[in-house]
């Protein structure tokens, strides 16, 4: 059987779409996560990072989101502690993949030197584990247990939903 092959602008149209973002994902020098409140909802907490622009890395992507939501210009090594995969859901019509990577530690004066983006973000808060618990749904605990701990065993880990 001899296989016809689709020109690329005809087989991109078969292929499933995915829009992409990446994050950093900081804790405090006692190994508490930095986690960032989002404006577009009132219980969802998350990392600096955002979804890539065009022609952009992953990597890039880190970095200029974690500068436009923080001020923070990172430039610390590349660590990826994990990627995430969703299918589509609700009114989203495409699967969403993203890269975290490890943004380090941060001293207190670089926590309290954060200018947090109001188009973005309203607090920003720092807790154990045990803290952010309740205060995060279940699925973005899991998740942020999840990277917590493949930053300690320095084995990245997948996020599927």
């Amino acid at each position: 059987m001899t296989r016809e092959w689709l020109p690329p602008e005809q087989y991109i149209e078969t292929i499933a779409r995915s829009t992409s973002y990446a994050c950093l994902y900081f804790t405090d020098t006692r190994g508490r996560p930095v986690q960032l409140k989002a404006t577009y909802s009132s219980d969802v907490w998350q990392w600096p990072g955002g979804n890539m622009d065009p022609g952009e890395t992953p990597w890039e992507c880190a970095l200029r989101e974690c500068f436009e939501e923080t001020a923070i210009s990172f430039d610390g090594p590349q660590k990826l502690l994990g990627a995430a995969f969703g299918l589509p859901r609700g009114r989203w019509p495409v699967n969403h993949t993203g890269f975290i990577f490890d943004g380090g530690e941060l001293t207190d004066e670089q926590i309290e030197g954060i200018v947090l983006d109001p188009d973005e973000h309203t607090d920003l808060r720092v807790h154990t584990l045990a803290e952010w618990e309740p205060l995060m749904g279940p699925q973005k605990f899991e998740r942020l247990r999840k990277v917590h701990e493949a930053r300690h065993t320095g084995i990245a880990v997948y996020l599927e939903r």
